[in-house]
C-alpha cells in the first residue's frame, strides 16, 4: 500500500498537478491538507475520473480543508475539533485492515513566535496541546494507526536550511518542536521521514515562494510528515519526497510525501 500526503494549497486551482501525482505515483491513498474548497464545490467527479472512486472531505471557503482521495474504502470518518474553533483541520477514518488514519493540517501560526503579541502562534501551541492530550486519553501505542499531514513543524537540525538562522522562525522554535517530539514519543510514533532518511542528512518537503529559485537556494524545511505506530512498523517498505512536484506549473509550496508499506506482512 502506497500512501501520500500533500498539502496542495488550492484543490481546484491544482487539480491538473493532483492528476499528475496520481499517474505518476499511483498511490492507493491520498492525503490532501488547505483544499481550500467547501464540500459542496468540492470537485468529486473529477477525481473519480482519475480513477479513485472514495473520496472524503471536510473543507471550508478559501482556506484549510482536508480529503481522503483512495482507491480503498475509508469507514468511520471523523473530524476532531480543536483549540476552540470550528477550522477543518483534521479528518480520521479505519481502513480495510483496521488501520486507523488521521490527515492533519497543524496551524502555520505565523508570522511571529510570540502567544502573546501573535494570537495566531497561541492557537498553533494551544492546538499541539490538546492534540496531544486527546491521544493520551483516547489511543495507545498497541493501537495500528498512521498519522499524515502538514504538521508545519520541522522538529530535527537537519529538517531545515539553517538550524541557528531557524530558531526563531515559526516552524523551528523550540516551543514548537518540544511539543512535536513529545507527541511522538507518548505513542511511540515512527517517523517514517527519519526511518528511510537518516538524521544527518537535510530532508526537506517546502521551500517558500519567496525564493526566487527555490532549487538555487534549498532553503527548505520539513514540514510534512507520515508515522506510524509500532505494530506498523515491520510493514513499513520506504519513504521519500516527490520533490521534482515543486516545479511543476503552478506549484504549491509544499510537495508530496510518501510511505511505502508491505501489507502482506
Amino acid at each position: 500500500m502506497k500512501i501520500i500526503t500533500w498539502n496542495i494549497n488550492s484543490l481546484r486551482l491544482r487539480i491538473q498537478n493532483v492528476k499528475r501525482l496520481l499517474e505518476l505515483e499511483a498511490p492507493d491513498i491520498l492525503c490532501l491538507q488547505e483544499t481550500k474548497v467547501q464540500d459542496h464545490d468540492f470537485p468529486a467527479a473529477m477525481l473519480k475520473s482519475f480513477g479513485y472512486e472514495h473520496l472524503y472531505f471536510h473543507g471550508q471557503k478559501s482556506y484549510n480543508g482536508v480529503a481522503f482521495i483512495s482507491r480503498v474504502p475509508i469507514r468511520d470518518i471523523h473530524p476532531l475539533k480543536m483549540a476552540g474553533r470550528e477550522d477543518s483541520r483534521h479528518m480520521s477514518g479505519i481502513l480495510p485492515d483496521g488501520t486507523e488514519l488521521h490527515n492533519f493540517y497543524i496551524p502555520a501560526g505565523v508570522p511571529e513566535p510570540d502567544p502573546i503579541a501573535n494570537p495566531n502562534f497561541a492557537y498553533k501551541l494551544r492546538y499541539m496541546d490538546e492534540l496531544a492530550e486527546w491521544f493520551a486519553k483516547n489511543r495507545k501505542s498497541r493501537d495500528k494507526m498512521i498519522l499524515v499531514g502538514d504538521l508545519n513543524i520541522a522538529p530535527h537540525e537537519n529538517d531545515v536550511w539553517s538550524h541557528k538562522q531557524c530558531l526563531k522562525v515559526v516552524s523551528h522554535t523550540p516551543a514548537e518542536t518540544d511539543r512535536l517530539k513529545a507527541l511522538q514519543k507518548d505513542l511511540g510514533w515512527i517517523d517514517s521521514g527519519r526511518h528511510f532518511t537518516p538524521m544527518d542528512e537535510k530532508l526537506y518537503s517546502w521551500w517558500s515562494y519567496r525564493a526566487e529559485d527555490w532549487q538555487k537556494s534549498d532553503r527548505g524545511r520539513r514540514l510534512d510528515h507520515i508515522w506510524a505506530t509500532e505494530p506498523l512498523k515491520n510493514k513499513l517498505v520506504s519513504g521519500y519526497v516527490v520533490k521534482e512536484a515543486r516545479g511543476w506549473n503552478q506549484p504549491s509550496d509544499h510537495v508530496p510525501v510518501v510511505l511505502e508499506m508491505d501489507v502482506r506482512c
